[in-house]
C-alpha cells in the first residue's frame, strides 16, 4: 500500500498561513516555515493590544476628565469620589466625551457635584 503524505490536507493548511501572512514583507509572505511563525507572533501581539487597548484608553479617559475638572479647582480623584456620593452614574467614557465636546454641560456636571 502506498503511503499517503496527507497532500490536500497539508497544502489547505500552509494556504491558510500565507492567506493570513499576505502584505507581509519578503519571505515572511512567501515561505510557509517563516510565514506561519511571523502570523503567530502577530496574532499573540493582537491579542495581546486587544487588552492593552482597554488600558490606555482608560488612562486617556482619566486624563482628561483631570484636566477638565481642574479648570474648576478640583482633582480628578475628589470628583470621582463626589460624583459617587451623589450617585450620579457616569462612566469615565462619557464624562471624558462630554468633557472635550460640550464644555458648558460638563460645567454643568461640575457644578452639580460641588
Amino acid at each position: 500500500m502506498a503511503r499517503a503524505k496527507g497532500g490536500f490536507k497539508t497544502r489547505r493548511r500552509h494556504k491558510k498561513f500565507l492567506k493570513l501572512a499576505k502584505g507581509y514583507y519578503g519571505a515572511r509572505h512567501r515561505v510557509y516555515k517563516i510565514a506561519r511563525v511571523a502570523v503567530e507572533r502577530s496574532l499573540a501581539f493582537a491579542f495581546e493590544g486587544r487588552k492593552l487597548r482597554k488600558r490606555e484608553m482608560r488612562s486617556l479617559w482619566i486624563a482628561r476628565i483631570n484636566s477638565a475638572v481642574r479648570l474648576f479647582g478640583l482633582n480628578y480623584s475628589s470628583f470621582i469620589n463626589k460624583l459617587k456620593s451623589k450617585n450620579i452614574c457616569l462612566d469615565r467614557k462619557i464624562l471624558a466625551e462630554i468633557a472635550v465636546t460640550d464644555p458648558k454641560g460638563f460645567e454643568n456636571i461640575v457644578k452639580t457635584v460641588c
